[in-house]
């Protein structure tokens, strides 16, 4: 090995290292005492989607493939972290989407892509908040209808913030 190649995989070890620590010192939890949740292991199966091209009366567009493991969690009820993120305003509401990522970083800002949020139907209204939450609803596929999301969680509540 020559020296850039040394130094190369000092600085990932290195990377790598410093990241877990910091990890490991930060865990979630939420700001109520009763919470039991863990980091989602959620998201990634949602992630976990592929495209074809389909068309309607309107055109064309991307129709979603879903994976086996999405198709596993269909109808069941579960629970994800993630931000809100309003359809308009910021006051009560009981329809909204919901990101794994911050509004800020969220899809509609182009670090993601539209499977890193759902659709959400409360069961009641809440408020508007941006702080990191968790969520609780059953899941909806949706392969046909292009003017809904590809998720959708119906009869969702709220399991209150979460504070990292």
């Amino acid at each position: 090995m020559n020296f850039k190649s040394h130094i190369y995989r000092f600085c990932v070890v290195f990377g790598l290292t410093f990241c877990l620590a910091l990890i490991n010192q930060h865990h979630c939890r939420a700001q109520n005492s009763d919470y039991s949740g863990i980091p989602s292991l959620v998201w990634p199966v949602l992630y976990d989607i592929q495209y074809q091209k389909a068309r309607d009366a309107f055109g064309e567009y991307e129709k979603p493939v879903f994976s086996e493991g999405v198709k596993n969690m269909e109808g069941k009820e579960i629970t994800i972290p993630g931000y809100m993120i309003p359809f308009e305003g910021s006051g009560q509401t009981r329809e909204f989407m919901f990101s794994s990522l911050p509004l800020n970083a969220c899809f509609f800002c182009g670090v993601g892509g539209p499977e890193t949020f759902v659709q959400v139907r409360m069961s009641k209204a809440i408020n508007y908040n941006d702080q990191p939450m968790e969520i609780r609803g059953r899941l909806k596929l949706n392969a046909n209808n292009p003017d809904e999301h590809f998720y959708i969680l119906e009869g969702a509540i709220s399991l209150g913030t979460m504070s990292w």
